[in-house]
C-alpha cells in the first residue's frame, strides 16, 4: 500500500489545515503558500493521482470539483474573475500526486501563466 498524500492526511484530520468548504465528495483548504489574495485548493476525497489518470468513473467527481469551485468563487465575491488550475505531472507543476484544483482570485491574472 502506498503512503498517504498530504491531502489524504488533511481529509482524515491527521494534520491541520484551514478548511474553507467541505462536503461528501471534496474539501477546500487555504493554500499554505498563496499565489493570490484568494488561493484555495479543492481536493476530491477519492484519491485520483492526477487528471491524466482519471477515467470515466471519475466524471461525477471531476464535474463536482468544477461546480464547487464556481460556488466558492461566488461566495467569495470573485465576480471580477478567477482562475482554476490543475497541474499534471512534474513538467506541469504537480507537487502532490493527488488531483486538486487551485482556485485563485482577487488579483489580475496574466497570460501566459508560467
Amino acid at each position: 500500500m502506498s503512503e498517504k498524500t498530504i491531502f489524504s492526511k488533511i481529509i482524515d484530520r491527521e494534520i491541520p489545515a484551514t478548511i474553507a468548504y467541505e462536503d461528501d465528495l471534496c474539501i477546500a483548504i487555504h493554500d499554505i503558500d498563496p499565489q493570490a489574495p484568494v488561493h484555495l485548493i479543492i481536493v476530491p476525497k477519492k484519491v485520483i493521482p492526477r487528471i491524466g489518470q482519471a477515467d470515466k468513473n471519475d466524471q461525477l467527481i471531476l464535474g463536482h470539483l468544477l461546480l464547487t469551485a464556481g460556488k466558492i468563487a461566488s461566495e467569495l465575491s470573485l465576480e471580477k474573475g478567477f482562475r482554476l488550475v490543475i497541474n499534471n505531472g512534474p513538467d506541469g507543476g504537480e507537487t502532490v500526486p493527488h488531483l486538486h484544483v487551485h482556485l485563485l482570485g482577487k488579483r489580475k491574472m496574466t497570460w501566459p501563466p508560467g
